[in-house]
């Protein structure tokens, strides 16, 4: 071990005084890793030691003011909805909160019109004033029948038909996967609902805030506990060796745990170009996505979300790209077949648990995230009542031998 090592190692041991090493390594500071954290030091009384080769934590949902002081999200707009009232009431130990119902507009033939499509949406679309029902009628007079849905393309020409499809969907769908919606699972395009009534909202999830100082104030608090140590800007293959820890929680890309051995999963990444405004709003909601115009998918206000007054305002464009930090898993056959050999290699694993959406390689919003950490959770628990009932029986077993 050269003398850096040694160094390091000698100022993580005495990170926590009267202990040597750790009982969990996470790796990532994000929803997924902070909530393990969190649980395994309040709950259990575990030494938790988190890494993140970023320079802060919180993941995609770090937040902060820019140099204008007006706060943005540098990963792009991070919106909190969840139908669940355990996760709701959990993450409200760490925070208060915002009321806020998201509202998208998308710039199509001149207009910004409602998305999901709506009543509205095909109204002002057409120059028409259809009711609800007229509306159902005429959904199914234009859609595409399908014996099977099994694409992107699929799941909305069976709803809307091609034209909605064509100005809503396509364009948007090929700028941000970089293909067809005729080659994605269905899965893409079915997270947004098609509405009959004039619900202009993008969610409709019974419990929609946002944390009212932030989402890092939130995570702060989360993380504010002295069995909880941090280090940023590490990559944990640089310290794992060095480090003592009993059992590893793992939050990053699951190929690049096992060193691609089946080769590269493929994830679509995301360019922000960030921008203050000498003016005090710029958009009428909080995002406006572009499915036919610009090589940018959406414009996102970040005032409209966090509420925040100040006179001038900041915005972010957002470029899918190729390459890049990893966003999104690509949602293909193969890419699931791919990644259910990563997936047996990591379920072998007794002393590392995968949590998150990279190391589980699916598409979740924040409060499924949360909602795997709470359950990987539940069973790290059982695994350490488990340890504790047989470290006790050895020690009975132990103490009758000893006596006999």
């Amino acid at each position: 071990m050269d003398k850096g090592s040694e160094v390091f190692q000698s100022a993580v041991s005495a990170a926590i005084p009267g202990q040597r090493g750790f009982d969990y390594l996470i790796v990532g500071a994000g929803f997924a890793g902070s909530v393990l954290a969190e649980r395994l030091a309040n709950e259990l009384n575990q030494r938790v030691l988190i890494v993140d080769k970023r320079p802060h934590i919180g993941g995609n949902a770090y937040d902060r003011h820019d140099d204008h002081g007006v706060l943005v999200h540098p990963y792009g707009p991070h919106i909190f909805h969840t139908n669940s009232a355990d996760i709701f009431e959990y993450l409200s130990q760490f925070t208060q909160w915002r009321p806020y119902q998201h509202r998208v507009l998308a710039s199509v033939d001149g207009q910004l019109l409602p998305i999901p499509i709506n009543l509205d949406t095909v109204n002002r679309m057409y120059g028409l004033n259809l009711t609800s029902f007229e509306l159902e009628k005429f959904f199914e007079s234009v859609a595409e029948k399908k014996d099977s849905v099994k694409t992107s393309e699929d799941v909305v020409v069976s709803k809307v038909g091609r034209e909605l499809y064509n100005k809503f969907f396509r364009g948007y769908t090929r700028k941000q996967w970089g293909m067809d919606p005729s080659e994605l699972d269905a899965s893409v395009t079915a997270r947004v609902p098609t509405r009959t009534n004039r619900d202009d909202r993008y969610f409709t999830d019974t419990y929609q805030a946002m944390p009212l100082h932030g989402y890092t104030r939130m995570f702060e608090k989360m993380l504010d506990h002295p069995n909880i140590k941090i280090m940023l800007n590490t990559d944990y293959r640089d310290i794992v060796e060095f480090v003592p820890w009993k059992h590893m929680v793992y939050t990053g890309p699951v190929d690049a745990f096992f060193n691609y051995k089946y080769g590269k999963l493929p994830y679509r990444s995301l360019e922000f170009r960030h921008e203050n405004l000498k003016q005090e709003r710029f958009q009428p909601v909080g995002t406006v996505n572009y499915p036919n115009d610009y090589g940018y998918t959406r414009i996102s206000e970040f005032k409209h979300i966090t509420g925040q007054e100040h006179p001038t305002t900041s915005v972010v464009y957002e470029y899918p790209r190729a390459e890049g930090d990893p966003y999104y898993p690509v949602p293909k056959a193969e890419n699931a077949e791919l990644y259910r050999k990563y997936e047996a290699e990591a379920d072998a694993m007794a002393n590392v648990t995968f949590v998150g959406r990279l190391a589980t390689y699916k598409y979740y919003n924040m409060d499924q995230v949360v909602a795997q950490a709470l359950t990987a959770f539940k069973r790290l628990q059982e695994r350490h009542a488990q340890a504790e009932a047989d470290e006790a029986l050895d020690a009975v077993q132990h103490t009758a031998a000893s006596s006999a």
